[in-house]
């Protein structure tokens, strides 16, 4: 078999899986005297995947969701986790993260920030490079609880000699082993990642993005570019970037407000009108991710783009230990509400943040969902309703009426704390 056939091979697996196509009846048939492992009893189940809201219990069993009732005895659990006065969202999936910590300069290890943002899933967003992927899926990705996923960064460095910019020297960028890396690694690399502001690759133009879509070309199976903007170094390349970019490809950082090195507002949003050419690439299939971070969110690009017809298709954090501690608090379940005092309900942030990541990552059967046979993750939060400030990473600020408090999260079937599995074991 070809490396583009075993890429092509696991791929289509992991589609299938997604689309539910590979039968859960090899799992042992539940009896009448079985037990779930767990049960998450009385809460508020909201589940975009399934246009549900309302009183449900969900029994978990054998790391998956057996049953969604409106209820099921405690008899029939061997652990109950209580989510009275909560909602329980689909495991909040973070499309754009950095959770590579030791291997690259920005990454916070993925199980910390569980208690701020209720993440179950999240995707390293360029951390490693083709020379230093392995020991991110070796001593990263294997002992994390968090699922963990990843785009591999077309700089075979990667983010290691951050804040020095990895593309001043395009010889880093090496396309062939980009793509080998992310064919090798199919079952959790999901394509290449491509910065292309100013401040990273200089004057190289387009170039950069070039060689991320060839990387994506040469390993085969669908693999996808995700490219950063923000402060791009001409209105024209801007332009060209979103021509570029094909169906499925992300552009990420959609609404930054970073100007280019000399100051200028090179962005899709320019005179207060979205650029014509982000709406044509949206109709072609590409995908817009917010991506908020420390300093690639602006309320003053989000509000005319989204007027003129911007919707995001997902809404991530890019959390890591730069924007961790900047006011405007990247959590994703922070970054989610903002977008509710936006104008967005509270069902579409939360799809955003759970079906739509689920089915671009689409490695795992029904990943970001509550349905019978999905993973067995969920997300407890609590809604809180009165008057909330928003700031953005330009000191704008926006008031809101509601937030999202992350209160506790499952993972396979198991939560982060209480109650505890004896053995505790996972995955």
């Amino acid at each position: 078999m070809t490396q583009q056939s075993r890429r092509r091979f696991v791929a289509g697996m992991g589609a299938a899986l997604a689309a539910g196509g590979v039968s859960l009846a090899v799992r042992a048939a539940m009896g009448p005297d079985d037990k779930y492992d767990l049960v998450i009893k009385g809460g508020e189940v909201l589940d975009p995947s399934q246009n549900l809201r309302g009183r449900r219990d969900i029994g978990i069993r054998f790391a998956r969701i057996e049953a969604l009732e409106a209820d099921i005895p405690v008899t029939r659990a061997l652990r109950v986790l209580d989510a009275s006065g909560r909602l329980v969202l689909p495991g909040l999936v973070d499309l754009h993260s950095h959770v590579y910590p030791y291997g690259s300069a920005l990454g916070i290890p993925a199980d910390e920030l569980v208690p701020y943002q209720g993440t179950t899933t999240m995707v390293s967003a360029g951390d490693a490079g083709a020379n230093n992927f392995a020991a991110f899926r070796r001593y990263v990705q294997a002992q994390t609880r968090t699922r963990l996923y990843a785009f591999v960064h077309i700089a075979n460095i990667g983010l290691a000699g951050f804040p020095e910019p990895e593309l001043f020297h395009l010889g880093f960028a090496h396309p062939e082993e980009c793509g080998k890396c992310i064919a090798e690694n199919a079952d959790i690399a999901l394509g290449a990642k491509v910065r292309m502001s100013e401040n990273v690759i200089n004057q190289a133009g387009i170039e950069p993005l070039k060689r991320a879509i060839r990387a994506c070309e040469i390993a085969g199976g669908g693999a996808r570019v995700m490219c950063h903007v923000g402060g791009v170094a001409t209105p024209e390349l801007m332009r060209e970037i979103l021509n570029l970019l094909r169906k499925d490809d992300i552009l990420t950082h959609c609404f930054s407000g970073a100007p280019n090195n000399a100051g200028r507002f090179t962005n899709l949003v320019q005179d207060g009108k979205l650029l014509a050419e982000a709406l044509t690439a949206k109709k072609r299939g590409v995908l817009f991710d917010v991506g908020h971070g420390g300093g690639s969110f602006d309320f003053t690009v989000a509000e005319p783009a989204m007027q003129q017809g911007l919707v995001p298709d997902t809404i991530s954090s890019d959390i890591h230990v730069a924007s961790g501690n900047t006011p405007g608090m990247p959590y994703l379940t922070w970054v989610m509400s903002k977008f509710m005092a936006l104008g967005l309900s509270l069902e579409q942030v939360v799809r955003m943040a759970s079906a739509v990541p689920g089915a671009i990552i689409n490695r795992a059967p029904r990943l970001g969902t509550l349905q019978v046979g999905a993973p067995g993750d969920a997300t407890l939060v609590e809604l809180v309703s009165g008057p909330v400030e928003f700031v953005d990473t330009r000191n704008n600020k926006r008031s809101g009426k509601a937030y999202l408090r992350p209160v506790q999260s499952v993972l396979a079937g198991v939560p982060f704390g209480r109650p505890y599995h004896a053995p505790f074991s996972v995955r």
